[in-house]
């Protein structure tokens, strides 16, 4: 199941940044570019690759968020522990037994 979570977050983000890139550098030549008033000191491709990286993690953050809203409260609230190897003092640490 967290791999499947996995692939709902990475793939559609990795999607988006490719289309970011596309069309933020359809406008902007990175040669262009300045840091603090300097020009950057990589090549187009090397602007192109961190670009796009971080347009992957910024989208990648965003649909994490979206699961993660996206949770029902059982998802949230549930127990990992196993009922029988649970401490005495957790909550949920009755067995029902008729």
């Amino acid at each position: 199941m967290r791999l499947q979570r996995l692939m709902w977050i990475a793939w559609p983000a990795f999607l988006t940044a490719g289309v970011l890139e596309m069309l933020v550098f359809a406008f902007v030549d990175p040669q262009d570019m300045h840091w603090f008033g300097q020009p950057l000191a990589l090549s187009r491709e090397g602007v192109y690759t961190i670009a796009f990286f971080v347009f992957w993690l910024v989208t990648m953050a965003s649909s994490a968020l979206t699961t993660l809203l996206s949770m029902s409260p059982f998802e949230v609230n549930r127990c990992p522990v196993p009922v029988t190897e649970r401490p005495a003092d957790c909550a949920r640490h009755r067995i029902d037994t008729p």
